[in-house]
């Protein structure tokens, strides 16, 4: 009896060394021209199992992250590991992918590497997909998980444009894959395997996590984290890594009310610490020791604009705080269902030179008078892309208005009520190309009269000559209704949040504008920023946030 069980796995594991193994490898093409610089996929196939990898993968020099997925036979299980980093492996299986295809059957036929081709087609996610499979030699496979069950895969086409096809197929004795898999691996279910892959194909620098941003004289600093202005900002010390030439950068931060019925102005930004004193200085010591500006209207306004020995604070990301979301959820109407966070998103790869192999302050500030506040989570990814929009080399903070001071006696921006309104004059020590100016403009002021709710016309000047105006508002402020929950409806059938305001909604990011400035000589320059600004009206006032980048190469 043990003689007839030992024999008959001896037969068995000779099957699955000898089952005869074919090495098919396959290249991209769009509106059939080879994509170049592409590193073709490889199939291996044989009865009992198959492998789908890329060369770099057979070859083991592949940068991570990296896949290979083992489709198990006949149940037709897909096995996906995934190579994070080094000495890091996940899997994960999948039963019901293959099995769940459909596929429409066509008499078309046509020859690819000389075998005849049948197709099918099928549609995914509004994409048509032709699959173009040969039965000659009896095998199951090709370079994806689609039409496994067909027959052997020589071609798949996307929407008649885009299409990966068979360029060679051969007999092989081994595949070596034993020696890329035979590792210590985590399992783990589907979702996750497909998040902590994704994940690792950037860096993310975690910077705040649920973290509360209040009005409270019980708020303070700990190691990591420091408070200021009674709890209104926050900052931590982050360390950035090199960021090469072809990465992009992303700041998120995902705000939710933590006792806050209001919208309030926010920003993400970072500490410039090039000079001999920084805003940073202003948190600890006060506001009153940063450099003052004056334009005539008898007020000071400290911090704001850059000199020889101080650069203002750099704004990453300007944001809205939606009224009262996630805690007035309770405050319900019909047809309604609210959202629960506000994310907010931006990329911010023309700052890179300021942040590459930096250590820097990043901090977030939002203007409110809540013990309860807000509360915020925010990071920075970095990721590594074919498109290089932007190719300065250089970030020169000019100026920035927004008191983010507010709760510690920083004074709103109210110097547009004069003609000279903001002025900043500055020196760059060599010429400047492809200069532009990277302006985020905001108005304020509550009420009807307000500057928040009139367009008012920008005007910036280079060396005393306007070069750009232009009117910032906003029109699609009613497209986050469900984002604002203790928004007050009126009579009129319309709630607040929908209301137009300038060049911000209630619940959004505002972009920034990049002003086209030309190519800059060395020396002296000013940057002059004009706006209508209306006048005061008993206790309210309007004011206008604006800070500007200079932007270019060296």
């Amino acid at each position: 009896m043990f003689k007839s069980i030992l024999f008959c796995f001896f037969i068995l594991l000779s099957v699955f060394n000898f089952a005869q193994t074919y090495e098919i490898q396959y290249t991209s093409s769009y509106n059939g021209k080879v994509q170049p610089n592409q590193n073709p996929t490889v199939v291996w196939v044989n009865e009992n199992e198959n492998y789908i990898l890329n060369s770099k993968v057979k070859d083991q020099k592949s940068d991570y992250p990296f896949e290979i997925s083992k489709i198990e036979k006949p149940s037709n299980t897909i096995i996906s590991y995934g190579f994070l980093r080094p000495g890091e492996i996940i899997s994960t299986s999948d039963s019901q992918s293959v099995a769940k295809q459909s596929f429409e059957f066509t008499d078309k036929t046509k020859k690819i590497l000389g075998y005849t081709c049948k197709q099918a087609v099928t549609k995914i996610n509004s994409n048509t997909i032709e699959v173009w499979y040969t039965n000659d030699l009896k095998l199951k496979g090709g370079p994806s998980s689609l039409g496994q069950n067909l027959g052997l895969v020589l071609e798949i086409e996307r929407n008649g444009n885009s299409a990966i096809t068979a360029i060679s197929l051969k007999k092989i004795k081994k595949t070596g894959i034993g020696n890329i898999i035979n590792k210590p691996t985590t399992i783990t279910d589907l979702l996750s395997y497909k998040d902590l892959l994704w994940k690792s194909r950037f860096t993310t620098l975690k910077v705040f996590e649920n973290e509360i941003i209040n009005f409270s004289d019980q708020s303070k600093s700990d190691e990591n984290i420091k408070r200021f202005a009674n709890g209104t900002i926050i900052v931590k010390k982050i360390k950035f890594p090199k960021i090469t030439e072809g990465e992009n950068i992303f700041v998120e931060l995902k705000q939710r009310s933590n006792g806050d019925a209001y919208d309030r102005t926010g920003t993400v930004f970072f500490i410039p610490e090039d000079t001999s004193q920084s805003f940073f200085d202003g948190l600890e010591k006060g506001v009153k020791t940063l450099p003052m500006y004056e334009n005539g209207n008898g007020k000071q306004y400290f911090g704001i604009i850059s000199n020889q020995n101080y650069q203002p604070v750099v704004e990453m990301m300007r944001f809205f705080t939606a009224f009262g979301i996630n805690s007035f959820n309770n405050l319900e109407l019909k047809d309604k269902t609210w959202q629960t966070v506000s994310p907010f998103r931006q990329e911010i790869t023309e700052l890179k030179p300021s942040l590459s192999e930096k250590e820097i302050w990043v901090g977030t500030f939002i203007g409110n008078y809540d013990k309860g506040g807000h509360k915020v989570s925010l990071e920075i990814t970095i990721h590594k892309s074919d498109q290089t929009v932007y190719k300065n080399n250089k970030v020169i903070p000019l100026f920035n208005t927004t008191n983010i001071m507010e709760m510690a006696g920083q004074d709103y921006a109210t110097m547009f009520d004069t003609e000279k309104g903001l002025l900043v004059e500055f020196n760059i020590e060599k010429d400047l190309k492809n200069a532009q100016l990277r302006y985020i403009t905001t108005g304020h002021g509550g009420w009807e009269n307000g500057d928040e709710f009139i367009p008012k016309v920008n005007s910036i000047y280079l060396d005393g000559k306007n070069i750009f105006s232009f009117t910032p508002w906003r029109s699609d402020c009613g497209s986050y209704r469900l984002y604002n929950p203790a928004s007050g409806n009126f009579p009129d059938g319309l709630s607040s949040s929908d209301l137009s305001r300038s060049n911000w909604c209630p619940g959004t990011v505002t972009n920034p504008n990049y002003i086209q400035l030309g190519d800059l000589k060395a020396g002296k320059h000013s940057i002059q920023v004009k706006i209508p600004q209306g006048a005061p009206e008993g206790t309210s006032f309007s004011a206008w946030n604006v800070s500007g980048v200079l932007l270019g190469s060296e």
